[in-house]
């Protein structure tokens, strides 16, 4: 279970920081060839987007590894399939339907780490 939890976690924390270091770092222009949605929200939600992503990366590798309130991964996996929910729905509005697959996808990991996570630190 723990290897497992690890592989996931890795995979999700690597894609998370990538996205949301984007969206925090780079601007509309630089994002709208990857993001056509960024045209459609305030700046401050994407940034403020970038920055919950960020953290829930952080979040389902650093108290695990620390062992410092490991639960909280439980937390961050929840909340990424948050995040995705959120992104299924904004491309379904927008009939974006290539972007729905990697959606599921990243929810159905963020889904696993939370399961995972309570196996092993509950």
């Amino acid at each position: 279970m723990h290897v497992a939890y690890w592989i996931i976690a890795t995979v999700l924390a690597a894609i998370y920081v990538f996205g949301g270091a984007k969206k925090l770092l780079q601007s509309p222009a630089q994002l709208r060839p990857m993001m056509g949605w960024v045209d459609v929200m305030p700046l401050a939600r994407v940034r403020m987007i970038g920055l919950v992503e960020v953290l829930g990366a952080a979040g389902v590798i650093l108290p695990p590894l620390t062992g410092i309130v490991p639960g909280l991964a439980i937390a961050a996996a929840v909340g990424l399939m948050i995040i995705q929910i959120g992104a299924f729905r904004l491309h379904l509005s927008r009939h974006e339907l290539s972007d729905l697959p990697l959606n599921v996808v990243l929810l159905v990991l963020a889904a696993t780490a939370a399961l995972l996570g309570a196996s092993v630190w509950t």
